[in-house]
């Protein structure tokens, strides 16, 4: 009897990935949801690939691996992955590197235009009584005719640049690793380093991976030099921005507003500044959270560990380790 492709499904993703499974007969799987559990670690040792979201895989699970063959993020950032033991064992990185890119390309617009627009200052003067206030309250900004820098130009910032366009906006692109002639195809201008664009710039969005040359990208030196009234979205990674200076660099008006959807900490303690802070929009690393991106999420996420054992799988779909 042929043995079966153990899959372990490390916190629950979208039915519409599990269905994948339950299609393949020589495919038999579990879902664990417990990640602090010390069963999880004899839960990975015994099986042959692992589809993950944001549970840490430390370098001490993957060595007591055995027959482990790939891994399979759901989603497109591995921060949470070891690396090197990954490496060592040979063992091979997915991500969903087509199911998200319009879901976070949106919700970077969509706080964007809740920061520009005081939604909660605006929407909480109706809901109090203060209709009459309106022309005492501070004016709002447009993003038409505005310049936004995109930081890192893969897929999700390709997808931003397009509804950009939409508002007419001037779109600057920083990412060392794409072409000038690529930027301009899709209607952008190369700018090489952040130091000297910055002057100019209205809003920035940050694409980036977490790294040693991302860590703290964004730091009081950079912000200093904004526009008063520049915005920052952040729904990269949390390290990206230092947050104790973007703390300070709005505390000082020296910008307008940010949005957050990563923390360099999640989730984030109560005694970060910027959870009290009235000029950052928040949401909880949600993105990507679209009813339609998790359907995409989950089946890419399962058809990337599917491929795999066929020896089909797409290369651009593998992290290089």
């Amino acid at each position: 009897m042929t043995k079966k492709i153990k899959v372990l499904v490390i916190q629950p993703i979208h039915q519409a990935g599990i269905d994948l499974l339950k299609k393949k007969s020589n495919y038999e799987f579990e879902i664990f949801e417990d990640t602090n559990s010390k069963e999880l670690q004899s839960k990975i040792a015994q099986c042959d690939a692992i589809s993950i979201r944001t549970a840490k895989l430390s370098e001490d699970f993957i060595n007591k691996t055995e027959n482990l063959k790939i891994i399979s993020r759901h989603g497109v950032g591995y921060d949470n992955i070891d690396l090197k033991s990954s490496k060592k064992k040979n063992i091979t990185l997915t991500i969903t590197a087509t199911a998200n890119a319009v879901a976070v390309a949106e919700h970077v617009l969509f706080m964007l235009l809740n920061i520009s627009k005081r939604k909660s200052m605006y929407d909480d003067a109706v809901k109090s009584g203060n209709f009459l206030d309106r022309n005492k309250l501070p004016k709002t900004i447009e993003l038409w005719k505005k310049n936004i820098l995109i930081a890192g130009f893969g897929r999700i910032g390709q997808c931003l640049i397009k509804r950009c366009h939409g508002f007419e906006m001037n779109v600057f692109v920083y990412d060392p690793f794409v072409s000038k002639e690529v930027i301009e195809s899709f209607g952008g201008k190369k700018v090489e380093n952040l130091e000297d664009s910055i002057e100019k710039i209205d809003a920035i969005s940050l694409h980036v991976p977490l790294n040693d040359k991302t860590k703290n990208l964004i730091n009081y030196d950079l912000l200093k030099n904004m526009k008063k009234n520049c915005i920052i979205i952040n729904a990269a990674r949390g390290g990206v921005i230092n947050e104790f200076d973007l703390d300070r660099a709005l505390n000082e008006n020296l910008i307008f507003g940010a949005g957050l959807d990563v923390f360099e900490k999640e989730p984030p303690d109560q005694s970060n500044p910027l959870l009290k802070n009235q000029k950052v929009f928040l949401s909880p690393h949600t993105a990507a959270f679209t009813e339609e991106c998790m359907i995409r999420m989950g089946k890419e996420t399962i058809q990337n560990i599917i491929d795999f054992f066929e020896k089909k799988l797409d290369k651009s779909k593998i992290v290089k380790l």
